[in-house]
């Protein structure tokens, strides 16, 4: 337990809304600094500054306001993002960027820190807004806070893959909990068998407790669950927690092209395998939540706020190439 002050960037969606949670369990004072568009849920219990990261006298209201032991930034998504931030909080005791493990530039089997090249970033990309440029300038972001840490800020840097939990607005994982609850049937791109390593969320507010404790500045690490499920066996975890057992249906790209869809369509897919070597991590004594436990919090959650549709195939199309496999 401790009686330091924490400041979140972010701090009222996904990762920092369980980054707070998590800060105040052990017993930080936790401001969030944001723009205040959305409620806050903690009430009280947490202090806020309104602002916008990406104004720099704001940033520094922030840190005058609060005065931080320690630095949580959850929406950096641009390299100056970091830099700036670095550069006003150069004096704390922890700077935890979230960053990802989109900024590996190449395709190995698994993904290392230091070891595994990051994305190249253009100065045009640096400012880009658009999702292609998202791992290049993550990477970009990273390079920046390594150089902040030769400078003296203890600053460190995260690497989650895709993360799924409550209250994840990106809904990729939800798609598949709307899909299985209930169903007789669920359509699996491919032969169920990709590989893409996804990590809790709460593990992630976990592992920003480990770097604050015990991080190394200047250092990223890799954050992914211990054990990877194939998109198949993530579709039999979801079944089992919403005691449901669909038929699992897998087409190829001819029978998803009866409905007029391809294997990208589908959340959580991807061709080459995506895996994160999380030894670094795990070094420091973190580990993950088991998957049991993990989707049966997050099917709980999406079961009382209902999924609003937006990711994934339409339905129709899923149900005209089952109607066609049922045939074959």
């Amino acid at each position: 337990m401790t009686d330091a002050d924490a400041l979140v960037i972010g701090g009222s969606r996904f990762i920092g809304r369980h980054t707070v949670q998590a800060l105040l369990a052990e017993g930080y004072e936790v401001t969030t600094f944001n723009r205040g568009n959305r409620e806050s849920p903690f009430g009280d219990a947490v202090g806020h500054v309104e602002g916008d990261r990406r104004e720099d006298e704001d940033l520094r209201d922030a840190c005058d306001a609060v005065d931080p032991d320690v630095v949580v930034d959850c929406v950096a998504y641009y390299p100056r993002d970091v830099e700036v931030a670095c550069e006003v909080f150069a004096d704390v005791d922890a700077y935890v960027f979230v960053s990802s493990g989109a900024a590996y530039g190449a395709e190995r089997i698994p993904k290392r820190e230091g070891e595994t090249p990051l994305h190249d970033c253009t100065d045009e990309q640096a400012t880009d807004d658009t999702w292609d440029t998202y791992g290049n300038r993550k990477a970009e972001a990273d390079r920046r806070l390594f150089a902040a840490a030769e400078d003296g800020v203890n600053a460190m840097s995260l690497r989650p893959p895709i993360v799924y939990g409550p209250h994840d607005y990106t809904e990729r994982f939800d798609y598949w909990v709307d899909r299985v609850d209930g169903a007789d049937r669920v359509l699996v791109p491919g032969d169920g068998t990709n590989l893409r390593h996804l990590v809790y969320v709460a593990d992630v507010a976990d592992a920003i407790l480990t770097l604050i404790d015990r991080g190394e500045p200047g250092e990223a690490y890799n954050c992914g669950d211990d054990h990877l499920p194939t998109l198949g066996e993530w579709v039999d975890l979801v079944a089992d927690a919403c005691d449901s057992h669909p038929e699992i249906v897998t087409a190829g790209t001819r029978e998803l092209e009866a409905g007029d869809l391809t294997h990208e369509d589908f959340p959580l897919y991807r061709g080459y395998p995506h895996v994160l070597d999380t030894t670094k991590l795990r070094d420091l004594g973190w580990r993950s939540t088991p998957h049991e436990e993990a989707v049966a919090a997050t099917v709980e959650h999406v079961r009382e706020r209902g999924f609003e549709g937006e990711r994934g195939p339409e339905r129709e199309n899923e149900e005209r190439v089952l109607d066609i496999l049922e045939t074959m």
